[in-house]
């Protein structure tokens, strides 16, 4: 199975690649991009050395350009898929149908992913995206079991990718419409969840609040961990007491199900996390080789080794892992 790495900097795409990953993924600084993050992103120049060192190691470079073209603006989505053409991309990872149409029509031979932000949970309509436009490779939501990706493997004739390590989203990917609810942005229009000019974070009675176009989305106690706001993972007040509502901060951890997917023909494993860091990147990527490599060599033997798992909870989101929609013992 294909390693694919997340890349939201040069420096990221370097300890990737260097760690074992097959492929990266990355995207430009606009909101083309699902992690159209302040600070992140690649300059042309960037794009153009990563795409040099991958050539050189015999890797892969993908484009995100996986947010939905706004009205009176597709102009900057489809320059988006030109830049990717012309700077070497191995395949471009889009949600939007009059996107895809544009990159079949305009470059045949470009490569197309159909990115979890189109939200294909189906096999018909996988089917659909590969007779219409010509994918080559989907990657599924993280909302589906273990046995329905099986199915779905054996029912589609393109490539199937599926998440093994990251933050999850409580939401259909493609279909969140929360941040927008708050700040009139969101991941499938601006290509960010808390986009930056909406958050702040402030001290009161010692605690550290973090604010969401002024919503109280959490606060935290003295030397307490504070993640990025966002309103899914915020905590609020409910009967009294207060608590994660709609959900807890955890990482998808799926090591432990590698041998199960490479025998039902999953085509490759994708990272999340494009706004961490490189460190967080040359760590989990290693970790990862380590196990596919040994859940493919000898699968019937395979076992999840404690420092692996070690390693990835030190990186968990919230210090917690789970194997999240993959396995469902209530259902």
């Amino acid at each position: 199975m294909e390693l694919v790495a997340p890349a939201g900097s040069l420096a990221a795409l370097k300890a990737a690649l260097h760690a074992g990953a097959d492929a990266v993924y990355l995207g430009l600084r606009n909101a083309t991009n699902a992690r159209n993050f302040a600070g992140l992103n690649f300059t042309e120049a960037d794009i153009r050395a990563g795409v040099a060192l991958a050539r050189q190691m015999g890797r892969k470079v993908l484009f995100a350009i996986n947010t939905f073209a706004q009205a009176g603006r597709n102009a900057a989505w489809r320059e988006a898929v030109d830049a990717a053409h012309d700077w070497g991309a191995d395949a471009v990872i889009m949600a939007d149908a009059g996107l895809m149409a544009y990159a079949r029509d305009r470059y045949p031979d470009l490569r197309l992913h159909l990115s979890v932000q189109g939200s294909a949970t189906h096999a018909d309509a996988i089917a659909l995206m590969h007779e219409q436009f010509g994918i080559q490779r989907v990657v599924l939501p993280r909302v589906l079991t273990v046995a329905e990706i099986g199915r779905i493997v054996e029912a589609v004739p393109v490539e199937i990718e599926v998440f093994g390590f990251g933050s999850l989203c409580v939401m259909a990917e493609g279909r969140c419409l929360l941040s927008s609810y708050a700040t009139g942005d969101s991941p499938n229009n601006k290509g960010v969840c808390s986009p930056a000019h909406a958050v702040r974070w402030t001290e009161q009675a010692g605690h550290l609040e973090a604010r969401l176009n002024g919503i109280l989305i959490d606060s935290y106690a003295p030397g307490e961990p504070a993640g990025y706001p966002t309103l899914c993972k915020g905590r609020f007040e409910v009967d009294g007491e207060a608590d994660h509502v709609l959900e807890e901060p955890a990482s998808l951890n799926a090591v432990g199900l590698l041998p199960r997917l490479a025998e039902m023909g999953v085509a490759a494993i994708k990272i999340e996390g494009r706004q961490r860091s490189p460190a967080y990147v040359s760590q989990v990527v290693a970790t990862l080789r380590a196990a596919i490599d040994s859940a493919c060599a000898a699968p019937s033997r395979f076992a999840a080794r404690p420092e692996w798992m070690s390693a990835l909870a030190r990186h968990a989101e919230g210090t917690q892992v789970t194997q999240g929609a993959f396995d469902r013992p209530w259902k």
